[in-house]
Parts: structure tokens; sequence; C-alpha cells
């Protein structure tokens, strides 16, 4: 199949052109530009990959690639596709990481791929980050794209604080799933692991579990910033309250839409 008849066979699967175009570049191994000029280009497996995208299969699969943050990342079904709404976070720590001196300690729970703790650590190298995950394949994953990346970050395999007992941090970022557990859009992520996206019920339980535990392992004055659904921002910021944070705010995607919420500990 040439590359104007895999661009033709993407129209009529229904596939987005741009999609379509990075999928083909990729198989390439060459930039967009190339695709124009060179349509009568054979590209072996173009059919397999455009069937699989138009079944629904995410492109950062096919392709074992997602950008974030202006990180190339290497992901797999055993992570979550970092979404570009989660630079909202990650713009949010890098500010309060602006205010503090010498050598922040930042700590990032239910990391994934490594994207925040990466993109923290790119951005901020004086930050010492620590990265914690449950799942020892995803923790593979992102200790591949930090070694890969050049980026030193502390993995360590465990359920939210439980590796970091008795350590304190200046900052504590996380993206835990919050999808509620009869969300209808739920089956159009099926190729992600359920554990990432949803805890069940009101999607509510594991934001509530890091509240609830993070006052021990901040340090005076430290903040803790949680990605959560567009709207659940008024049950965390209560949640926040309730617990003794000061300062409880939110940050919007791009989109405007409540993305993170946050609070600091005083400590």
């Amino acid at each position: 199949m040439t590359v104007d008849e895999a661009l033709a066979l993407a129209r009529t699967l229904g596939v987005e052109r741009g999609d379509a175009q990075t999928l083909l570049a990729h198989l390439s191994g060459q930039g967009r530009a190339w695709l124009i000029t060179h349509g009568d280009a054979e590209l072996p497996g173009a059919e397999a990959a455009l069937k699989r995208l138009a079944a629904g299969e995410p492109l950062a699969h096919i392709t074992g690639w997602q950008p974030f943050h202006g990180l190339q990342l290497q992901v797999t079904p055993a992570t979550l596709i970092p979404r570009p709404d989660t630079e909202t976070l990650v713009d949010w720590a890098l500010a309060r990481l602006d205010a503090l001196p010498g050598s922040p300690r930042v700590a990032d729970l239910g990391t994934g791929s490594g994207a925040i703790a990466l993109a923290i650590k790119a951005a901020c190298p004086r930050a010492a980050l620590t990265a914690v995950d449950l799942s020892a394949d995803a923790l593979t994953v992102a200790r591949a794209n930090g070694e890969r990346l050049g980026l030193s970050v502390d993995w360590r395999q465990g359920s939210w604080f439980a590796p970091l007992a008795g350590e304190r941090f200046d900052l504590v970022v996380s993206n835990p799933p919050y999808i509620a557990g009869d969300d209808p859009h739920l089956p159009e992520l099926r190729h992600e692991p359920l554990t990432a996206l949803t805890p069940g019920g009101d999607g509510l339980a594991d934001l509530h579990t890091l509240i609830d535990a993070a006052p021990q392992h901040l340090a005076p004055g430290g903040w803790l910033l949680m990605e959560h659904g567009w709207d659940q921002a008024d049950p965390v910021a209560r949640a926040l309250t309730a617990r003794g944070f000061a300062e409880v705010t939110l940050r919007r995607d791009l989109a405007g839409r409540a993305r993170a919420s946050g609070g600091r500990w005083p400590g």
C-alpha cells in the first residue's frame, strides 16, 4: 500500500487526517512533509495499523509514543496515556517550585509512564523527584523513559504513600484514578488499565485517600496538588478544607474546565 492509498483508506475508515498522518509518518520514519511529496512510496503495515486505529486502539499504543510537556514518552497498555490536560497540573507544580529555594523534594503518586515526574524534573532540574506506582509494569515503562531522557527520578513500587513512610516532601502531586465507575465513557478507554482510570463508585475514593494521608508526608507549608474530573472540584475542595489544608484553590485547563485542586499544609 502506498502513502496515497493509505490516506484514502484512512478517509474511508473515518480516521482523522491528523491521526492518519502521524501514524503514517511513524511507519515511514519520516516527517509529515515527506508524505506529501512521496505519495507513491510503499508503506508496509499501513493497512493493518489504520484498521487498528479505526477500531479504537489508541494512536499512542500503535506508535508506542506520546508527547507530553515537551517530552516524547514511551507508553504501553500497562500505563495511562498522558493527556494534554494533565500539563495543567505540571505547570501549577512548577509555579509552586519557583517559589522554593534549594532542592525541593517532590513526590509524584501514581506515576504511570512517569509523565508528571519527568516533566517536572526536566523543567526544574534542582528538584529531587520521587515517583510511586503500584504497578511493576508501569514502573518499568517509567524507569525506561527516565533513563532514555537522562532524568534522575527515584522510582518506587507501592500503593500511594506506603513506600514513603517517614518521609516528608515540599510538594506532592498526583493524577489518580477519578472517573466514576458508571461513567458511560469508560468503554472508550478499554485499551488503558482500568485501575488507572477509576476507583469505582463516584470516583472520589483515591482523591480522599491522598487528602487524608498527605499531611503526614508534607513539610510545613508543603502543597498537595491533584488532578480530578471537571465536576469534582467542589467535593475535593471541601475535603481539603475539612482535613485542615489552607489556601485551597484550583486550576483550569485550556478549555476552562476545573482540572486540578490543591492546598497548602500549614504545619
